[in-house]
């Protein structure tokens, strides 16, 4: 019996395989020893060494016989990626995690939920530049968003072919904003900028009618504004509604916990389906890395710029600490914990949490909307 026929899996080992098997390993590390957005990050890094086994059951094959033998993992894909149905699940589960009630101290702060997501069409330009059409440029730009879920539905209606690394970079990069964002923030920032205060009443109380109302409208204007955006902004503001309306609190906890725990790791490890050695490692999955970085960049600078151009005309009581800029980001609660942090290690009196975390939830709505218009426009174009 020949070796190929006694061990066809060895036999059938490209060097492409074997990258990213060690792919999949360093991801499994940062995930479990460094935490770094463990709950995505292990199961794609535990799926991209199930995809890249040669012959692997977990993918669609053809025995000897002729028969196709469907994979586990393909009918994940196909029923839960290709419909968008765990991207969406998974935004009624951050949905009824979101309070939006800090967000009503301060509205203004929205302001940077829309200055953050500059990353993205700056990266649309460069990736143009760099070859890509305007769809795949449209699916990398989006990682700007630092949204996973949108990244996913973007790519999967323009650039299927680019999920893989988009979903990757996506997620990997939120995991690493700890990393990304407090270099930047320091390099465009002064030492007394940095240590602006901003008042916060945390015992003001909003009330529930208000709660109530709010996910409603959003997803109305939403919908007359950009109709595409619905599906994201919708499933979004139904999990919050689930949450503020006071009588489902059991559906609630259940959405903010199994629901969320079940489609992420579902969502996490199909993903890895596209993780395929000889699809994945190209010089296009390089780009996207850089390019993505590149999205991380402008998008935490923008917000941060934004915010030093409105402390311009500010009063001196009523100034934004720029580091709040940077949280406009979609990276929700990470970004608004970073800078909490980076406050109190400027001044141990600067808190911060509030006001970071409001304009977290605005940059959330933020890039929904956005991908939303980005699916509507970039058709028109392309």
């Amino acid at each position: 019996m020949e070796f190929s026929q006694l061990m066809p899996a060895i036999a059938g080992m490209t060097w492409q395989n074997v990258v990213m098997i060690v792919v999949g390993l360093v991801l499994i590390f940062l995930a479990i020893k460094k935490g770094y957005e463990p709950t995505l990050l292990l199961p794609i890094g535990f799926g991209a060494i199930l995809v890249n086994i040669p012959f692997s059951a977990v993918l669609t094959q053809v025995d000897p016989e002729g028969n196709t033998v469907v994979g586990a993992l393909n009918v994940f894909f196909n029923a839960g990626i290709i419909t968008e149905v765990f991207p969406l699940l998974i935004f009624v589960a951050i949905g009824a995690m979101i309070d939006f009630s800090p967000l009503f101290q301060r509205p203004m702060l929205l302001i940077f939920g829309a200055a953050a997501q500059f990353g993205i069409f700056m990266t649309m330009i460069l990736a143009t530049l760099c070859g890509f059409n305007l769809k795949e440029a449209a699916s990398i730009g989006i990682i700007g968003a630092a949204d996973g879920p949108t990244s996913i539905i973007v790519a999967t209606q323009f650039a299927k072919n680019l999920l893989g690394p988009i979903s990757v970079a996506a997620y990997s990069y939120m995991a690493l904003v700890p990393i990304i964002q407090p270099p930047i923030i320091r390099l465009l920032t002064s030492q007394k900028e940095r240590q602006i205060k901003m008042n916060f009443d945390a015992n003001k109380k909003v009330s529930r009618t208000t709660r109530i109302i709010f996910p409603i409208t959003v997803t109305i204007l939403a919908g007359i504004i950009a109709p595409s955006s619905l599906a994201l902004i919708g499933f979004l503001m139904f999990g919050n509604l689930i949450r503020e309306c006071g009588v489902l609190n059991g559906l609630s906890k259940t959405a903010q916990n199994e629901l969320a725990n079940i489609v992420t790791i579902l969502l996490g490890i199909t993903i890895a389906s596209t993780m395929k050695g000889a699809d994945f490692v190209q010089p296009a999955t390089l780009m996207i890395l850089a390019l993505g970085i590149i999205a991380f960049v402008f998008d935490t600078a923008g917000g941060v710029m934004i915010a030093k151009l409105i402390n311009k005309f500010a009063k001196s009581d009523k100034k934004i600490n720029p580091m709040i800029g940077a949280c406009g980001i979609s990276a929700f609660p990470m970004s608004a914990r970073v800078i909490h942090s980076m406050g109190l290690k400027e001044d141990k009196h600067n808190y911060l949490l509030m006001p970071a975390i409001s304009a977290n939830v605005g940059g959330q709505i933020g890039s929904v909307i956005v991908g939303g218009l980005i699916l509507m426009l970039v058709p028109l174009f392309a």
